[in-house]
């Protein structure tokens, strides 16, 4: 686990930890039984967080999710990924995303498979004696053609926005919101959902990161 001294918030949202909604998409979670698209599933947030009185929802660390099935895009040959690497922010399309802590931009790229990560940025890390990367999925594309890797990016400034359908994957508007300590040479892409016999590894890999929020 990473013991990070947060230099800003991930969202460029004024609440507090009380504003937010926990939301649960686990396999566990039976009303998602009803759930037939991404349109409804983003009904059925709004919902939730409506009667909860809360402003937005957030979660989604190491939880065992359904919701993948219906894409083929999370496939593998010997078992489906289901397991979430990092943490979900739902809030509406153009909410700006903050850089939480200082670095450059690694990389970015368009991962448009149906369900994938729409725009994603990734950010590099050296603070002290810890390297490491950030991971910012279901983005907006306008900001993200500006990029330039090794660009240096401040704490708090704004590196990118919350993008629409289609372009963050096909999704309610969220942002995904993933640390990784190994990136293993990938390039503007790094895997959010796992299958579940890798879970562990991939965990311990990506630690928990909604202590930035």
């Amino acid at each position: 686990m990473l013991n990070l001294k947060v230099q800003s918030r991930v969202m460029n949202l004024e609440y507090s930890r009380e504003d937010l909604f926990n939301l649960d998409l686990s396999v566990t979670n039976h009303e998602l039984l009803s759930i037939a698209n991404q349109h409804s599933l983003g009904r059925y947030i709004e919902q939730k967080v409506k009667l909860a009185h809360k402003k937005y929802a957030i979660g989604g660390y190491a939880e065992n999710r359904q919701v993948y099935r219906r894409f083929e895009h999370f496939d593998n040959a010997d078992d489906k990924r289901s397991v979430h690497l990092g943490v979900d922010f739902w809030a509406p399309a153009g909410t700006g995303v903050l850089a939480p802590l200082d670095g450059h931009v690694h990389s970015w790229a368009f991962n448009d498979n149906q369900g994938d990560y729409g725009g994603t940025l990734i950010l590099e890390h050296h603070l002290k004696d810890l390297h490491f990367y950030s991971l910012y999925g279901h983005l907006a594309l306008v900001e993200l053609k500006t990029m330039e890797a090794g660009k240096k990016v401040k704490a708090g400034s704004q590196i990118a926005s919350l993008g629409d359908y289609p372009e963050n994957g096909g999704w309610p508007p969220h942002l995904h919101f993933q640390l990784i300590l190994d990136l293993e040479g990938m390039v503007g892409d790094y895997p959010g959902v796992v299958e579940p016999g890798k879970a562990d590894w991939y965990l311990k890999n990506c630690p928990n990161p909604e202590g930035l929020f």
